[in-house]
């Protein structure tokens, strides 16, 4: 099997994109936050049939959970979205997340508690996407300069392979993504969480300033 670098997701992607001609395949989504999911969605959706999964168990506390979703639900509004982007929420379920990373709590940012939260999201997705007759899943984590796009694309190949689904490979940051992201969270006036979103992250960013 092929083996991708960082380099070559996006221009699969666009392979995918150009093979399919006219026809736009369904796409489940996951959305880490709206900020991420604006530019991803405004390059996705003249090509896929777009539902984004709210599923991220990560989050703490419960507040900033709802006030990340609110703030999803607020960029399909401005951006006019809502009602074309269909958006499945799955409830906050922090037990989900305590249980996958048990052990690696004192790890650091980036490491292997990050890479569990990771495949804990993107194997729930894989699982919705082929239940429910999606023709591919996908995820907007790959947007920011902080998450590794390879790691990020090889889980998700292998949640493809667990739940027989397909994964659309992608490196949202590539072509000016991330920055894309940022003005249209500034246009929108979205609010931009200072933490990656776990109790870890938090506790490090308070801890380091």
């Amino acid at each position: 099997m092929l083996v991708m670098t960082t380099k070559s997701y996006q221009k699969k992607l666009d392979e995918i994109i150009r093979e399919q001609g006219e026809h736009r395949p369904k796409l489940l989504l996951h959305s880490c936050c709206g900020p991420c999911s604006s530019a991803v969605l405004e390059a996705l959706v003249k090509h896929f049939e777009v539902t984004l999964l709210w599923y991220n168990p990560n989050l703490y506390p419960e507040s900033e959970f709802r006030k990340r979703l609110d703030t999803l639900k607020e960029l399909l509004e401005k951006s006019g979205l809502d009602g074309t982007v269909g958006l499945r929420v799955e409830d906050w379920a922090q037990e989900d997340f305590a249980e996958k990373v048990r052990g690696l709590e004192n790890e650091p940012e980036g490491g292997r508690r990050c890479e569990q939260c990771f495949r804990l999201r993107l194997l729930k997705t894989a699982e919705i996407a082929a239940r429910e007759g999606f023709d591919y899943f996908c995820t907007t984590l790959t947007v920011s300069r902080f998450k590794n796009a390879e790691l990020i694309n090889r889980i998700g190949e292998e949640a493809a392979g667990s739940f027989n689904a397909a994964w659309l490979p992608s490196d949202f940051k590539k072509r000016g993504g991330e920055e894309r992201s940022q003005v249209l969270s500034r246009q929108y006036g979205l609010y931009r969480q200072n933490y990656c979103g776990c109790q870890y992250s938090l506790w490090s960013r308070e801890n380091t300033g």
